[in-house]
């Protein structure tokens, strides 16, 4: 299933994504985003974005959920992965079946973040060097320090990352997940569509609302979101340029032909589709690809 967008794709820069954007002000604006991804507003959420991600693994991968530990190749502060992974254990000890393991990695690594994170759950850990996604080591030495995790393959999750990735690098990272992982998953919570545009439109006046309820110990979220309103800014601008950089799922099938001999996909599955979040246009894009037994 493929997406219907209304724009060509442009790779334009996120605020967020600038090496001179104060880390002060970034951490205040992941801090918005993680709670896109895991809270529900009454009404208008059935579900939270990080509970419908683990829904979608657990229908879509069947019975071989199970089979993988699930590598977060672009996990910065740790993002919605520690959410998804309580969501999808939760469902699986319901259905009697093992917890599956999760593992933080970066480029950059956030160890400390990452440190306090793995402490609150047995099911997740992490890689203290930097991992380049597009030369990452061999499936052997992933999961060399991962415990209880003999005969499991290696799925990569890039949740709200693989727009980050210009079309050179994301072959690239498409071509090594071939060569050393079993299966990817992407996740992405705006399109190139009207929808997505609005969507995001809305996320100032939620910040208004919000930020008493969540961050009212916080002096630095109350500045930079009513009296200097930077923070809410940048959501929305970034959050403008993410639904720009987003790629259909042909478009990203494409970037891994244009890298990936035909041979060498033999056997391998795609899918994708799209899951409504927030009533009516909030939706979760998704791609998952993975080889099959």
């Amino acid at each position: 299933m493929d997406q219907k967008v209304w724009l060509p794709r442009r790779h334009f820069f996120e605020v967020n994504d600038q090496s001179w954007f104060p880390q002060t002000l970034r951490e205040k604006v992941q801090d918005y985003l993680t709670l896109g991804w895991v809270n529900r507003l009454p009404i208008i959420q059935s579900t939270s974005p990080a509970a419908l991600v683990s829904r979608v693994l657990s229908t879509v991968l069947g019975p071989r959920v199970s089979n993988y530990v699930y590598f977060d190749f672009a996990s910065g502060a740790g993002g919605p992965t520690p959410y998804i992974e309580q969501h999808l254990n939760k469902e699986l000890r319901e259905e009697g079946k093992e917890d599956v393991k999760f593992v933080l990695t970066d480029i950059s690594p956030h160890v400390s973040a990452w440190d306090a994170i793995a402490k609150k759950s047995k099911n997740i850990s992490y890689i203290g060097q930097s991992v380049d996604a597009t030369n990452a080591p061999s499936a052997e030495t992933l999961l060399r320090d991962v415990p209880g995790v003999e005969d499991k393959k290696i799925m990569r999750l890039f949740s709200l990352a693989f727009h980050h990735f210009d079309d050179d690098l994301a072959a690239k990272v498409l071509q090594n997940t071939i060569e050393t992982s079993d299966g990817f998953c992407i996740f992405e919570l705006q399109s190139r569509n009207l929808a997505s545009f609005i969507t995001i439109s809305l996320l100032w006046p939620l910040a208004m609302i919000i930020t008493p309820f969540y961050f009212w110990h916080s002096p630095g979220h109350l500045l930079f979101t009513y009296l200097v309103p930077i923070v809410p800014f940048i959501w929305v601008y970034d959050g403008y340029i993410s639904c720009l950089r987003t790629r259909t799922p042909s478009e990203v099938q494409a970037l891994l032909r244009s890298r990936v001999p035909p041979e060498k996909l033999h056997g391998w599955k795609f899918q994708s589709g799209q899951d409504c979040h927030t009533w009516p246009i909030g939706w979760l894009y998704w791609t998952i690809c993975y080889k099959e037994e």
